[in-house]
């Protein structure tokens, strides 16, 4: 449970400089809607977005505890990178989490705003966000690229280290980086790694491309059991699980937002919405 928290006087000084609608416009000028994926469902999901900004709470999914904190905070708006409404619903009711929690919404007042496979593929995105807590640099697209609006976009990201490392120390970088409790890897790789391909969330298709830029590494959140054979001494794959792969999103949409709307009150969530555990 969350206190509701009064409106700092910084708060009301805020209120009415900046529009919901205005910090959606932000959000897709740096990644426009149009390249996301055909099967996904980014931008505004649910709410009014002329209204003022009381605040915006940053997380990777929306949840009722999310929108409690919300509420508890005193902000009006929640950008998530996973839509809560990814596919159709037939009523809203409290038959599942998602449709309570867009009860929940509606009845504070609070839009939600989604930002997803737009921002992972935009130049700048989630890839490159990922890339830089590797400390990558050189960065460059692999697999299909698009132009948008004058924005770059590419469903990965590939880089290299200013100086090569060992595969046991990639591996524990990894989970030093990124708070990973167990890292899926193949057998480690027996010559220096300088090269890494990377895709944030669910990623393997991205292998092939991966081979073929010459990585010598691959990291993404998910990968399935089969996709492990006949790699061997290929390349170095490591699956550090979806949610950790991607946790740090939230930092980059606080940066997009400050950047671009000024007097706007940015949060970042405190609540962990990772569904798997490790026991």
């Amino acid at each position: 449970m969350f206190a509701v928290k009064t409106l700092s006087l910084q708060q009301l000084n805020n209120i009415g400089s900046v529009k919901i609608i205005e910090v959606l416009n932000a959000l897709e000028r740096f990644a426009p809607l149009p390249l996301q994926a055909d099967y996904d469902n980014a931008g505004l999901q649910v709410g009014l977005t002329e209204a003022e900004l009381s605040g915006a709470l940053l997380c990777l999914d929306v949840t009722e505890q999310v929108v409690d904190e919300a509420v508890a905070l005193g902000c009006n708006l929640i950008v998530a990178h996973h839509p809560l409404i990814f596919r159709r619903l037939s009523c809203i009711s409290d038959q599942n989490y998602v449709q309570r929690t867009v009860m929940k919404a509606i009845r504070h007042n609070v839009a939600i705003v989604a930002m997803h496979t737009n921002l992972d593929s935009a130049k700048g995105g989630v890839n490159y966000k990922i890339a830089e807590k590797m400390g990558l640099q050189n960065l460059s697209f692999i697999g299909k690229t698009q132009l948008v609006d004058g924005v770059e976009g590419g469903e990965g990201v590939v880089g290299s280290f200013a100086e090569p490392m060992a595969a046991d120390d990639f591996i524990m970088m990894l989970k030093r980086e990124f708070d990973v409790e167990c890292v899926q890897a193949n057998q480690l790789l027996r010559r220096p790694i300088k090269t890494v391909a990377m895709c944030g969330g669910s990623g393997s298709f991205l292998l092939k491309d991966a081979l073929q830029a010459g990585a010598d590494a691959f990291v993404t959140g998910e990968m399935g059991y089969h996709e492990f054979f006949d790699m061997e001494q290929r390349i170095q794959l490591a699956v550090i699980g979806h949610y950790q792969s991607e946790q740090y999103t939230i930092e980059l949409l606080k940066q997009v937002i400050e950047e671009q709307c000024p007097g706007a009150e940015c949060h970042l969530t405190n609540i962990n919405t990772n569904p798997i555990i490790y026991l």
